[in-house]
């Protein structure tokens, strides 16, 4: 557990500051309702990315996974992430991938959190949050955060 503990303190530092990279555009995810059982939890998530270049938004499907403490049950969420690279050089479904980073959040009745991830194809996309998650519900979480992104085509 104090393992866990330290990746959670020092992940944060790990991730690029905000202005690392050049912003690529906005993703915005649903996050499914449910419950946390003390270490952990899964919830799918529905996202939409909107290119701040133009072009066509992207779906996105997945699960986000959570290990360390994480109790309670909560309501349908929401989260939005402002997207980062290293450069401009990007493909219709590149954030489809594996990231990785932290998790922060507490609910009573209503509350909020925030997910910093790094990851996607080769580790090239900074999650950044760009406001509070917002959610309902009952818990509260502090735990190291996977989400595995996949591109919807419907």
């Amino acid at each position: 557990m104090k393992r866990l503990a330290a990746v959670a303190v020092l992940l944060p530092l790990a991730a690029p500051p905000a202005n690392a990279g050049l912003g690529l555009g906005i993703l915005t995810c649903s996050i499914d309702g449910g419950a946390a059982y003390v270490i952990g939890s899964s919830k799918t998530v529905h996202c939409t990315f909107i290119p701040s270049q133009g072009g066509t938004a992207e779906r996105y499907t997945g699960i986000i996974s959570k290990l360390g403490v994480d109790v309670g049950y909560t309501h349908q969420g929401a989260l939005q992430w402002s997207v980062l690279a290293a450069g401009y050089d990007y493909d219709i479904g590149a954030l489809a991938g594996r990231y990785y980073g932290v998790n922060a959040e507490a609910s009573i009745a209503a509350g909020g959190g925030a997910n910093v991830l790094v990851g996607g194809f080769r580790r090239a996309f900074t999650l950044q949050p760009l406001n509070v998650q917002s959610q309902t519900g009952l818990n509260v979480a502090v735990a190291v955060t996977s989400m595995q992104l996949e591109r919807a085509f419907k």
